[in-house]
């Protein structure tokens, strides 16, 4: 199974993510219950009224969050909101999968304020983040998710949208993004994006839960079949989309699975054909999954190379440098692609060509009944320098002796 967050319009909060999982179908009760367990354990914090109701988002038929409380506190140190779902957590019975995410989710928000303000961890002091709401949306998120047994399945998340303009809070005005939100998403590999929405669509306890949620971020669905959907209504409106969170739960299809990557090119049309295959054993010498070279026309009928790399987003700087540097071109284009792979693997085989024995490694893919398989080209290579035969001899028997052993 696979589950899908998807914040690339409305963003995400607390108390969304919460009610697009009892739009999904989590027990409302269940989390009702144990939220309240809460308020034992946070002085001077009193839950009035909690439950879900049925809302309409422009729309959109969607699940809100209807929260009363009693509060007198107006700040309060984050290691106190820590406790408190922790002891919470505790007492309710949760699953290990489920206190990890819940104390991951706290702990992440504390390191983000932390790091801003420049305090330890133990001297955070919470302003927005003091109330025991953001107990009861990461406590009631983590009820719902082990409710629905999310925590097995693979979670992907879409781009976030985070809004634009300027949020006003108590530390004064600031533009949105505000720090929480960027600390927070640092290093996550999760996209965000903004939007002419000038208002923040995404609060820093939505962004907490879903670093500590999403496998992967996916600019694109995986290829999977729908079994349920979840709509969790925010608490502001807005006139031109739905300020709704949309949670997808599903089968995955299981002769593929989905990874992104990113992918540079550049158009060079003054090099030889020897700077282009020294380029290319370097780039690959340095992190790239492939790199291709395309023969073009460009402007001026100039007979030209796009070189195409691909490569993980870690290694973006490195092959960036790398092919400025060695190339001379002026620009390079970078955008971020999905790709679909089989799943393959990798097995070390022994093989007997002209009565003598060798060790060989074979990529080895299944579809279905049928299994292909490529073996690697150093090992031919090695071998067909031992046997003094041609390359492509000794490929054919090596295909040959392969195909035996794996029917």
């Amino acid at each position: 199974m696979v589950l899908v967050i998807d914040p690339q319009i409305a963003g995400i909060s607390g108390d969304m993510m919460l009610s697009s999982l009892v739009h999904l179908g989590a027990n409302k009760s269940k989390i009702i219950s144990g939220v309240s367990a809460s308020q034992n354990f946070l002085h001077g914090s009193k839950i009035k009224k909690i439950d879900f109701k049925k809302v309409n988002k422009h729309g959109i038929q969607a699940t809100s969050l209807v929260l009363q409380i009693d509060e007198h506190h107006h700040e309060r140190k984050g290691v106190e909101i820590q406790n408190c779902i922790k002891k919470t957590a505790d007492k309710i019975g949760l699953s290990e999968s489920a206190k990890t995410f819940a104390a991951n989710s706290i702990a992440t928000l504390i390191k983000a304020e932390s790091k801003i303000h420049g305090v330890p961890t133990d001297s955070v002091h919470f302003h927005e983040a003091s109330s025991i709401d953001t107990v009861i949306d990461i406590v009631g998120t983590a009820i719902a998710l082990d409710d629905l047994r999310c925590f097995d399945e693979e979670i992907i998340t879409t781009p976030v949208s985070v809004g634009s303009g300027t949020v006003t809070f108590s530390h004064g005005t600031v533009s949105n993004p505000a720090g929480a939100i960027l600390e927070i998403f640092d290093k996550s590999k999760i996209l965000i994006s903004g939007s002419n929405v000038k208002d923040e669509l995404t609060t820093p306890t939505g962004a907490s839960i879903l670093v500590n949620l999403a496998d992967r971020c996916s600019e694109f669905y995986p290829m999977m079949n729908i079994k349920s959907i979840g709509y969790g209504a925010g608490q502001k409106n807005f006139d031109g989309f739905s300020n709704v969170l949309k949670i997808i739960r599903g089968e995955s299809a299981k002769n593929t699975r989905l990874d992104s990557v990113t992918i540079l090119e550049t158009n060079v049309d003054d090099i030889s054909g020897e700077v282009l295959a020294h380029v290319i054993d370097k780039i690959m010498a340095n992190g790239a999954k492939d790199v291709s070279v395309i023969q073009t026309i460009t402007k001026k009928g100039r007979p030209s190379h796009m070189i195409s790399v691909i490569c993980d987003s870690d290694s973006v700087s490195q092959l960036l440098n790398l092919l400025v540097s060695e190339t001379g071109t002026l620009g390079v284009r970078i955008r971020t692609s999905d790709r679909f792979l089989v799943p393959r693997q990798i097995i070390t085989m022994r093989v007997k060509i002209n009565n003598k024995i060798f060790t060989l490694r074979c990529k080895v893919a299944s579809t279905g009944s049928h299994k292909q398989f490529k073996v690697e080209y150093d090992d031919i290579k090695s071998i067909s320098e031992k046997l003094a035969l041609s390359f492509k001899q000794t490929e054919e028997l090596i295909k040959a002796e392969v195909k035996k052993q794996l029917k």
